[in-house]
């Protein structure tokens, strides 16, 4: 790592070693070997030699962490399956914890997104266990259930998360930034829409299927109160683990600006309760036109229902 000296007033000043300056020079000390440290400019504290320290590591381009992301998504002996996991309990029960694990990352390898897909790939098969219940509340062909979980996988989760990702990443970078030397990571983004995404899969698509048959189809009060209840908790939970991941990030500012939804969230719920909107019913009939496109007709799900509600 080149050393520069640049001008001062008089007197001489020790170096990093220990050793002076030449007179009228004082030392600064600038990366121009091509390596960066994590967060922008140095990561050395004063008392250290002269060297970054060990942790530091070179800033990779988006598109070399994207290759190294996918090349990893095919090698399953590289992936940390059992931390993955460890991370989904803890969005469960204790979401904060895991951001933690981000910023550690930052500081080691220069970057806040998973450089490892086991997240990604537990979140697949998590879907695709879910899946089954779904078919068998459903009452889904093979075909049909094949369907429903590329839908769930393709569009519900990654292209849903993109566009949501996509939109965050923009209003945080556009808007919320406390200093113009360092960004959001969309890589990051995506992050926390999956991890946000995690809670609100159990709530929607484990225990929804569990509890509809008894519980929300039928035409009552208490079926919407509890079938809309679900959508609304599992809506909260995943503001509320998106304003985490935006609140650990140092370099931002006024992120309670992603706690704002709970607000619009709340008035829904007492809304559609009030009006008798069942939306479980309504995400029912919806998940059974998608994935049965010969049998798409809403009327034709749960006849006994219809047969009570006339």
């Amino acid at each position: 790592m080149e050393t520069i000296y640049t001008r001062q007033i008089s007197g001489n000043v020790p170096g990093p070693s220990g050793s002076a300056t030449p007179s009228g020079y004082k030392y600064s000390r600038y990366n121009r070997s091509g390596y960066t440290s994590p967060g922008g400019y140095s990561n050395y504290s004063a008392g250290t030699a002269d060297r970054v320290g060990c942790l530091a590591s070179v800033r990779m381009t988006a598109w070399a962490k994207v290759t190294r992301f996918t090349r990893r998504l095919v090698r399953f002996r590289q992936m940390d399956f059992e931390f993955a996991a460890w991370q989904m309990l803890y969005l469960l029960v204790q979401p904060q914890k895991v951001y933690r694990n981000f910023l550690y990352r930052k500081r080691t390898k220069d970057q806040f997104a998973r450089d490892d897909p086991a997240f990604l790939v537990l979140l697949a098969a998590s879907l695709l266990i879910t899946s089954v219940l779904y078919a068998v509340c459903l009452g889904l062909s093979t075909w049909g259930f094949i369907k429903f979980f590329l839908w769930v996988v393709a569009v519900d989760c990654l292209i849903a998360g993109a566009i949501v990702a996509t939109c965050l990443w923009f209003i945080s970078n556009r808007w919320l930034r406390k200093v113009n030397d360092q960004d959001v990571e969309w890589g990051y983004c995506f992050d926390v829409h999956l991890n946000a995404f995690f809670p609100f899969l159990i709530l929607v698509h484990v225990l929804l299927p569990l509890i509809y048959p008894p519980l929300i189809n039928s035409p009552t009060f208490m079926a919407r109160f509890f079938g809309n209840a679900v959508w609304f908790s599992a809506g909260i939970y995943y503001v509320y683990i998106t304003f985490l991941g935006y609140t650990a990030l140092p370099h931002l500012k006024n992120t309670h600006f992603f706690l704002y939804p709970m607000s619009f969230l709340f008035m829904m719920y007492i809304a559609t309760v009030t009006a008798g909107w069942n939306i479980s019913q309504t995400a029912m009939s919806f998940y059974h036109a998608r994935a049965e496109t010969h049998n798409a007709n809403p009327g034709n799900l749960y006849p006994e229902l219809n047969k009570r509600a006339l």
